[in-house]
């Protein structure tokens, strides 16, 4: 969900009173806007009331951003033009522009929690994929980076989202009450989703994944506005950037940065 940031500032009563907050008590009035903003009702919707509302949108809900307009636009931007062989920098800058700040934000909170880079890269990353495509996000964005990040950064990006349904509160991780919102409050996981989680709960990384949930549910601080630049020497130790830019290179992903690089093309 993206959230109007002067509204939410209007809605807490200005920028000088969500300084007063705490950080647990913005993560709080976050929510809370999230959640009144995600249903018009007011209430908490069941899994047949948001299925209700496919045919009332103008998208379907799984359409990556980059091929949809925001939610305050009806058509789509000019996106500026990339460079010929493009970096990693490059996609944040110029095509990661909707999940770029959430992202940040999880890294630097990664890295405030003292986990290792390889983990800080995987919060970095975990969510980008979703300017392609929102389905099975973590399973693309894997795929995305797998040839050019360390294994586990890999698998913890993949997994991340099976994770995400269930709580391990021992670890950090309670169940996001916002999620009732966007799944509905009877959702049950599908079954590959269930069967992946007990593969994960046992495997030697799963600790890794499990991190990159920890780290993603409260990172966004209005106050916190972490820069790429913060990540330049963990992206330049562990992430393989191709000489022939990302989308050019010889990788069976590479398809996938094109289509990243270019989503007006109409074939």
């Amino acid at each position: 969900m993206q959230v109007d940031r002067d509204a939410f500032l209007a809605s807490q009563g200005g920028a000088s009173e969500i300084k007063r907050m705490s950080p647990e008590a913005k993560a709080d009035a976050l929510e809370e806007y999230m959640m009144q903003q995600l249903t018009a009702e007011g209430k908490v919707p069941r899994v047949a009331d948001i299925e209700a509302r496919i045919e009332t949108r103008p998208y379907r809900r799984g359409v990556g951003h980059l091929f949809v307009p925001a939610e305050d636009d009806t058509h789509v931007k000019r996106l500026p033009p990339m460079p010929a062989n493009p970096t990693l920098a490059d996609f944040f800058l110029l095509r990661f522009l909707t999940t770029s700040n959430h992202v940040l934000q999880s890294a630097n909170l990664a890295m405030k929690n003292g986990v290792s880079e390889e983990i800080v890269l995987a919060c970095l990353l975990h969510d980008v994929a979703q300017e392609l495509i929102k389905v099975d996000h973590g399973w693309w964005a894997a795929q995305l980076f797998e040839p050019y990040v360390p294994a586990q950064t890999a698998f913890a990006i993949r997994y991340h989202q099976a994770l995400r349904f269930y709580p391990d509160e021992a670890n950090g991780y309670p169940y996001p009450v916002v999620y009732n919102y966007v799944f509905g409050e009877d959702y049950q996981p599908e079954p590959y989703i269930e069967e992946t989680y007990k593969m994960v709960r046992q495997h030697k990384w799963y600790f890794a994944a499990r991190l990159v949930t920890v780290n993603d549910l409260y990172s966004f601080d209005l106050d916190v506005n972490p820069g790429l630049d913060q990540f330049t020497d963990v992206i330049g130790r562990h992430f393989k950037q191709p000489k022939e830019g990302l989308g050019y290179d010889s990788s069976p992903v590479a398809h996938m940065w094109r289509s990243i690089v270019k989503p007006d093309a109409p074939l």
